[in-house]
């Protein structure tokens, strides 16, 4: 499945609706509080989009955060295990009746989220540095993917995974073990969204 980050075109409702006319798996919504990562992303004023959302928080104050995005009614909100409260935050995200999601960053170890990996509904895999799009795809992102995959099976747990980072019609063969794949510039810049979509498909 496809979440369509939506940073590269989030100002212009028009091809907003456009996207969303397509009815695409979920839009990807990344929200940056200029702490946690050196840019700072709003989107708390969207235009009214009926496709599921999947908010990727690279904030700090993550609560804060989910109170002004549950709005959204999202299907998943993710936020970054690096941050800590992590049990906190899942219990209070998971009050809301909405999925939770733990990311890590390229550089983390995956030991630090084995703990959480049976309470989870996602893990988000970051195959670029978090914060800005438009980056190549870290490749040592399919030795991650391919480990979360195997713990999933021995253990039996129904996290899916997400790989977000440098996704195109190539790199998105590399990790077939992913279940949502984050693609934003490839399809965003494109003046054919369906096209890209579809040779994604």
């Amino acid at each position: 499945m496809l979440s369509i980050s939506i940073l590269g075109i989030k100002d212009n409702n028009d091809k907003l609706i456009e996207l969303d006319n397509l009815n695409p798996d979920y839009l990807h919504l990344d929200i940056m509080d200029g702490k946690f990562v050196s840019n700072t992303v709003d989107m708390s004023s969207l235009p009214e989009l009926v496709t599921s959302k999947d908010i990727h928080l690279m904030v700090e104050d993550v609560k804060a955060y989910v109170d002004v995005y549950k709005k959204y009614n999202p299907e998943y909100i993710t936020f970054h295990v690096e941050v800590g409260n992590t049990k906190e935050l899942i219990d209070y995200i998971h009050s809301l009746g909405i999925k939770v999601g733990l990311s890590i960053k390229p550089g983390t170890n995956l030991a630090e989220i084995k703990p959480y990996l049976h309470m989870i509904d996602l893990v988000l895999v970051m195959s670029v540095e978090p914060g800005r799009g438009g980056q190549t795809f870290i490749e040592d992102s399919i030795e991650r993917v391919k480990e979360l995959s195997n713990i999933r099976i021995d253990n039996n747990y129904n996290y899916k995974i997400e790989i977000d980072g440098g996704i195109n019609q190539d790199t998105i063969k590399l990790v077939p073990e992913c279940d949502l794949f984050v693609v934003g510039s490839y399809i965003t810049s494109s003046d054919n969204f369906k096209e890209r979509i579809s040779s994604l498909k």
